[in-house]
């Protein structure tokens, strides 16, 4: 095949909004100072030190929380260390060390709580705080929503305790005073870089910008409405996980290909049947939405490859590259389907793409290791795409044979439309950014991955691979 391709597009966000957020105020931007290799700064004049601390101004452990969250937001790196060897001791502060961990721990719980109306949820706390913050941050985030979640005096909607289970938020310690101490103990670590953790976490937590609200979140009258998810307990869903798993330890190229066809197809029987149940049901289903993580390296190429899974399980998909994850929007059993597939293509990928990248260096291919492997990738969700989309139209048309296309399209339409209003408002100026094609080697050897194998689990010879390849969609809104 010559190699002419069109840049890739993903459809992103335009300019700086998140989304159409609630009418609370982002926090304000957090800037973590450096504690290697920075000179520190001078002492100030004595006369800009502030007064001297009497008896009369001593400060309570709630105030040493404050100054030292507002000097780990500032580039002052002396000024945060003094304020945190102040927390360390709790200076001036009655109880000392353990009222400071006291107010320090529930100011975190409070700021985790205060996320949740402004469209976060559990997950996407864990994965940015162990992406900017490392993964001690991570696990002190999910720790924080077990505390949170155990405290909710409202009613929590299933698809809550579902995502918290896969996070494994428990809690574990007994005692909330002394909750620091305790997971100080269980990282291995000591009390100063605890504290530094949990104060870099707070500054972080109380700095995130409002996004979409995808979900009622716990605590509202909807999330009181709303249905439990079906989640693990769906053996629909086993049986698509275990397909996967095998696609996923396969060294065979056409075996891994015809799992994942074969998950696509029963994915797809599945969403259709729950459609055309929701379609007569006395309360109408409603589009959702997941988010999915499209962290460093080659955040772009991995976008591309959620928006090519989302497309082929009817959602819509729109990438925050700034916050390092893709939004899918649909309905609840086609979500579960694109989740499910792209986390297992992205490991198939990878897994081709360092196979690759094997073979081109024993054979004395170029070195242009980040050329090659962002052109492989990005060739490999166009293609991929397009054989999950071939396997999603043939199950469609097997199920409009069986229960009748009069039946089934017009609830298929409905559903579609219904995905796009609420795309138009979660995301009302979307655009779409061009990704990089640069590696002709890279290119070819991402489409063989893709394509050398027939999704059809009889194994049938696949069709040709096509000159061009469906183009991101755009919205000028």
């Amino acid at each position: 095949m010559s190699w002419k391709p069109a840049d890739p597009g993903v459809r992103a966000r335009r300019g700086g909004a998140h989304a159409r957020p609630d009418p609370a105020r982002p926090g304000p931007a957090v800037r973590f100072p450096e504690r290697t290799g920075t000179r520190p700064a001078p002492e100030p004049p004595a006369e800009h030190r502030g007064p001297e601390l009497t008896e009369d101004t001593v400060p309570d452990a709630d105030e040493l929380v404050a100054d030292a969250l507002a000097a780990a937001r500032g580039t002052d790196v002396r000024a945060a260390e003094r304020q945190l060897d102040r927390l360390v001791v709790g200076a001036g502060v009655a109880d000392g060390p353990a009222a400071v961990d006291a107010a320090l721990a529930a100011r975190l719980v409070r700021g985790v709580g205060r996320l949740w109306p402004r469209g976060w949820q559990p997950a996407d706390l864990a994965r940015i705080a162990a992406r900017r913050l490392g993964p001690p941050a991570g696990r002190l985030v999910v720790d924080l929503a077990a505390v949170e979640r155990r405290d909710l005096p409202g009613p929590v909607p299933g698809w809550w305790d579902d995502q918290l289970a896969g996070l494994d938020a428990v809690v574990w310690w007994d005692d909330d005073r002394r909750y620091l101490t305790s997971w100080a103990a269980r990282e291995g670590t000591d009390r100063i870089a605890a504290l530094r953790d949990a104060v870099d976490v707070l500054a972080l937590v109380e700095g995130l910008p409002p996004i979409a609200v995808l979900r009622p979140p716990p605590g509202t009258a909807a999330a009181a409405a709303a249905v439990p998810a079906g989640g693990s307990g769906s053996r629909m869903l086993d049986r698509v996980r275990a397909l996967l798993a095998k696609a996923e330890s396969t060294t065979f190229p056409a075996e891994a290909e015809a799992l994942t066809g074969k998950a696509q197809e029963l994915m797809t029987r599945h969403s259709l049947d729950v459609a055309l149940v929701a379609a007569t049901a006395e309360r109408a289903d409603v589009p959702g939405g997941v988010r999915l993580g499209t962290e460093p390296p080659y955040p772009g190429a991995k976008a591309l490859l959620v928006q090519e899974v989302a497309a082929a399980n009817r959602c819509e998909s729109v990438w925050s590259d700034d916050l390092e994850f893709a939004t899918v929007l649909g309905f609840p059993a086609d979500l579960a389907a694109a989740e499910l597939i792209y986390t297992s293509l992205l490991v198939q990928a990878t897994a081709a793409m360092l196979r690759g990248r094997t073979e081109r260096r024993s054979t004395g291919g170029s070195r242009r290791t980040k050329a090659y492997d962002e052109s492989f990738l990005n060739a490999f969700a166009l293609r991929i795409g397009e054989r999950l989309r071939s396997a999603t139209d043939e199950a469609s048309r097997e199920a409009a044979r069986e229960q009748g296309a009069e039946r089934l399209l017009p609830v298929l339409a409905s559903r579609g439309e219904a995905v796009r209003e609420r795309l138009d408002d979660l995301f009302p100026g979307v655009t779409s950014k061009r990704l990089t094609v640069a590696d002709e080697e890279g290119w070819s050897s991402g489409t063989s991955a893709a394509d050398r194998a027939s999704l059809d689990p009889a194994g049938r010879p696949s069709r040709p691979l096509s000159a061009g390849h469906r183009p991101a969609r755009r919205s000028d809104r």
